[in-house]
């Protein structure tokens, strides 16, 4: 799977690996999560938010993180930036420091405003 662009955060000892992917299809985004899963087997979480202009899709994910810390403060972002036709995914590995939800939620948002500078 070829993303357009990546990038990496580091919080408080836990790692935040940023994703964006240009499609049209909710069929690519499921085939590009069950990569990120074989390759990033050991992370804690994969979060990620899509958004599709036609038909229209918005979808925000948590992935086991507390509900709506993760996947809708990346959906937030793509909204605020009018990013459509992709889907960002962040891939976490926890570093033993718990964050917090506000640490959470600005740490998924800085990996995804980051991506889409």
């Amino acid at each position: 799977m070829e993303f357009a662009k990546t990038n990496e955060i580091v919080e408080k000892k836990s790692k935040f690996l940023g994703f964006l992917l240009e499609c049209e299809d909710e069929e690519t985004i499921k085939k590009a999560l069950e990569c990120l899963k074989k390759e990033h087997k050991k992370a804690n979480h994969i979060c990620w938010a899509g958004r599709m202009k036609s038909p229209f899709f918005e979808k925000a994910v948590d992935d086991g993180e507390p509900s709506g810390t993760a996947g809708r403060p990346i959906l937030g972002v793509m909204q605020k930036k009018d990013k459509q036709n992709a889907c960002i995914f962040v891939v976490r590995y926890f570093g033993g420091i718990k964050l917090g939800a506000g640490g959470l939620v600005r740490a998924y948002a800085k990996v995804a405003a980051d991506l889409l500078q």
